[in-house]
C-alpha cells in the first residue's frame, strides 16, 4: 500500500502564495529553497482517508477474495461469499485501497518535500518508513513461524534482505505479500528526490509529470529493463494524479493541472483492468466508478471544500494507517485460520480488525515514535558531518 501507504506525512493545507505574469499556469513568487509557513492548518480528512483505504485492503483480504488459490479459501474451507453475502460484494473491490495509498502518496510527498532539502526528504522518508516495518518484518516472521498454516516463514537469508525493503530488486519474496507496494513507494521517492535536489516549483513538478508520464506509457515496449523498473506503468499514474492534485491544493486549478489529472484518470484505467482480471472477484466498472469518486474527494480537499472538517481524532487515525497496513495481512489471515471454526464468523473479523488497530496503536506509540526520534537524531547528525552544500 505508503502506504502504501507508507505515504504519511504533515498534511497541512499551504497558503497560497503570490502570483505574477501571465504563462501558461501560475507563476508563484518563491524561491526554490524557500521554507513552507511553520504553522498550517492541518488536512485532516487525508488522516481519514488514509485509514478508509487501509480497512478496504484488509476487508478484502479477510472477506473478498473468491478464488480457489487464494489464502480467503484456506482460512473458511468455503466460499467467503456464502459466509458472508452482505459485505462480499463490497470487500470483494477493497483491493482499489492501494491504489487510493498511491494517489494520497503523490500528494503528501510532494506537500512534504516542498521547501526541504535532500537530505531532510531522505531523513523523513526513513523515519517514516523503516521503524515500522522493521518491526512488522520481525512480528510477521515469528508469527509465521510458530503457524505456517497459511503462509510458510522465509529462510533467515531472505528474511534479512527484506530488512532493507529492497528485497523485490533483487528478485527475493516478501516476508509479507502485501509488500509489493513498498516497492512501489520507494522508486517514486527515488526519482522524484532528483526534482527535490532542485528545488520543487510549479513548473518542475509539471515537468516531472509528463516526463515521467511518458516514460510510463513507453516503457513496457522499450525493452529496457531499467526504464521499466524506474517507470513503473502499473502504479505510476497513481502517483501522478496525487503530484496534479496538490499542485492544485497550492497554486489553484488551470487547465494544465486539469490535463494531468484527466491522462492520469485514463492511463489509469489499464491498471485497474489488470488489477480486476488478477482478483477475479470484481467488475472494471466498479472498480472505475469507485476510483473516480475517490479522486473526486481528493479533489475537494485540494481545492479546500473540506478544510473545515478538523476532527482531532483522524490524527490518530492516519498514524495507525502504516502500522495496520503492515500487519494485517499474513498474520491477520493466519488468525482467521485457525480460529474460524471457533467464532462466529462476524465476530471474528470485527475483532480481528478492532485488535490489529489496537496493536498498531501499540506500534506506533512503543516502536515508530521512540526510534524516528534516534534515527532522526543520528542521520541529522550524521549529515551535519557532511557539511552545506556548496552553492552553485
Amino acid at each position: 500500500m505508503q502506504q502504501v501507504e507508507g505515504a504519511t506525512a504533515d498534511v497541512r493545507r499551504v497558503p497560497q502564495p503570490a502570483m505574477v505574469g501571465t504563462g501558461p499556469g501560475p507563476q508563484p513568487l518563491e524561491r526554490p529553497g524557500t521554507a513552507a509557513p511553520a504553522r498550517r492548518p492541518r488536512l485532516f480528512v487525508i488522516d481519514g482517508l488514509r485509514l478508509v483505504a487501509a480497512l478496504l485492503v484488509a476487508l478484502h483480504h479477510y472477506t473478498g477474495t473468491a478464488r480457489a488459490d487464494r489464502p480467503g479459501n484456506l482460512i473458511w474451507g468455503r466460499p467467503v461469499s456464502e459466509i458472508f453475502p452482505d459485505l462480499f460484494p463490497v470487500a470483494a473491490y477493497g483491493w482499489i485501497g492501494v491504489e487510493f495509498f498511491f494517489v494520497i502518496s503523490g500528494f503528501v510527498i510532494c506537500m512534504s518535500s516542498w521547501g526541504r532539502r535532500p537530505r531532510d526528504f531522505f531523513v523523513s522518508r526513513v523515519i517514516r518508513l523503516y521503524p515500522a516495518y522493521w518491526f512488522a518484518v520481525v512480528f510477521t516472521t515469528v508469527a509465521l513461524t510458530v503457524a505456517p498454516a497459511v503462509f510458510p516463514a522465509l529462510k533467515p537469508t531472505q528474511v534479512i534482505i527484506n530488512f532493507s525493503m529492497l528485497q523485490q530488486g533483487l528478485g527475493m519474496p516478501h516476508v509479507d505479500g502485501v509488500y509489493w507496494t513498498l516497492w512501489s513507494e520507494l522508486r517514486f521517492y527515488l526519482i522524484f528526490l532528483i526534482v527535490v535536489a532542485t528545488g520543487l516549483t510549479y513548473r518542475k513538478v509539471v515537468i516531472f509529470c509528463c516526463v515521467w508520464g511518458a516514460a510510463a506509457a513507453f516503457a513496457a515496449k522499450s525493452g529496457i529493463p531499467l526504464l521499466l523498473t524506474l517507470a513503473d506503468p502499473d502504479s505510476a499514474w497513481f502517483f501522478i494524479a496525487g503530484l496534479a492534485l496538490y499542485l492544485m491544493h497550492r497554486f489553484g486549478q488551470d487547465l494544465l493541472l486539469w490535463g494531468v489529472l484527466g491522462l492520469s484518470w485514463v492511463m489509469s484505467q489499464h491498471d485497474l483492468v489488470t488489477r480486476v482480471r488478477f482478483e477475479d472477484v470484481s467488475t472494471w466498472t466498479g472498480s472505475l466508478v469507485l476510483y473516480t469518486a475517490f479522486l473526486l474527494v481528493m479533489l475537494g480537499v485540494s481545492l479546500g471544500l473540506t478544510d473545515r472538517i478538523r476532527w482531532k481524532w483522524l490524527t490518530t487515525a492516519g498514524s495507525l494507517t502504516y502500522p495496520f497496513y503492515l500487519v494485517h495481512y499474513a498474520v491477520g489471515v493466519t488468525a482467521l485460520h485457525y480460529l474460524h471454526d471457533r467464532v462466529d464468523p462476524r465476530l471474528l473479523v470485527a475483532g480481528l480488525l478492532v485488535g490489529m488497530l489496537v496493536m498498531s496503536w501499540l506500534i506506533h506509540s512503543l516502536v515508530e515514535r521512540p526510534l524516528a526520534t534516534f534515527l532522526k537524531k543520528g542521520l541529522t547528525a550524521a549529515f551535519s558531518r557532511l557539511g552545506p552544500v556548496p552553492v552553485r
